[in-house]
């Protein structure tokens, strides 16, 4: 298969089970009859991380939205792990472009606050010696009983990333996680999560407008036309990991960005 041949979301990948599974997903606002998403085909496989690329009002946040149950769709299914999306599950990890840590908790209290929510304090106690392992697998163990204002930008995301895995999320969602940080640590940043995912062999679907972003982390980038959103073509990332910054200056690497930017610029003309 050649870097730009598209693929079937479906088709077979060189990662484990599918573990998410969307099948001809539409979805249509009752307000204003805006059709945001047509029949949008995506299958996640165990350990695989995707990501989506599109201009705005492409209908990516819409699809995220749809992937994590804060919002059904028109039609179509959403099956995670065998059983139908219909709502929030503990099974869906989310992280956001900000950390929003609660002030008043440390950054130990903040980790368990899923597991405290769903199931009490007793259980949050409990998940404290895992929550602590996941702050040195990010490098904060030393900042479980620090105050989130005491922590840098960088420092937060990586605690809501030790949050989002406290449940062993089946799938991790990711909106633009690191999008307000700048440059030199959100280049790091990319470069812990890929560490964390590969340790943990997690499943992850990442929305951004970065292409370089997309490219330096994904096995597969998903091309979104423009309303209504659908994927065009899937884009196969084949480069060695685990990836390196070094990466972004190759030939090969200039060349997969600039044939997703055509594809976009193509589409935005039609």
């Amino acid at each position: 298969m050649t870097l730009a041949e598209p693929r079937n979301s479906s088709a077979a990948s060189p990662h484990g089970r599918p573990v998410y599974e969307i099948s001809r997903l539409s979805k249509t606002y009752a307000k204003n009859r805006l059709v945001a998403l047509s029949d949008v085909n995506v299958t996640l496989h165990k350990g695989e991380f995707v990501s989506v690329v599109g201009s705005s009002g492409c209908g990516k946040s819409t699809l995220l939205k749809i992937m994590s149950g804060l919002m059904p769709p028109t039609q179509g299914r959403v099956i995670l792990e065998g059983k139908p999306v219909v709502g929030p599950r503990a099974d869906i990890g989310m992280m956001f472009q900000h950390a929003t840590l609660l002030p008043w908790k440390t950054v130990l209290e903040n980790i368990v606050q899923p597991i405290d929510i769903r199931e009490g304090k007793a259980a949050a106690r409990a998940a404290h010696s895992k929550a602590q392992e996941l702050l040195s697998l990010v490098g904060l163990g030393d900042f479980a009983d620090v105050y989130p204002g005491e922590l840098s930008g960088g420092m937060a995301q990586r605690a809501s990333i030790c949050r989002m895995l406290i449940s062993e999320p089946a799938v991790l969602l990711l909106d633009e996680p690191f999008s307000a940080l700048d440059e030199l640590i959100r280049d790091f940043m990319n470069m812990e999560l890929q560490r964390i995912c590969s340790e943990t062999n997690a499943t992850a679907f990442l929305v951004t407008h970065s292409l370089a972003e997309a490219v330096i982390m994904s096995d597969r980038v998903l091309v979104m036309r423009p309303r209504p959103g659908r994927v065009v073509e899937e884009v196969i990332i084949d480069l060695p990991r685990p990836r390196t910054l070094e990466m972004v200056n190759t030939e090969k690497f200039g060349k997969i960005v600039a044939h997703m930017r055509a594809l976009l610029d193509k589409e935005a003309t039609v």
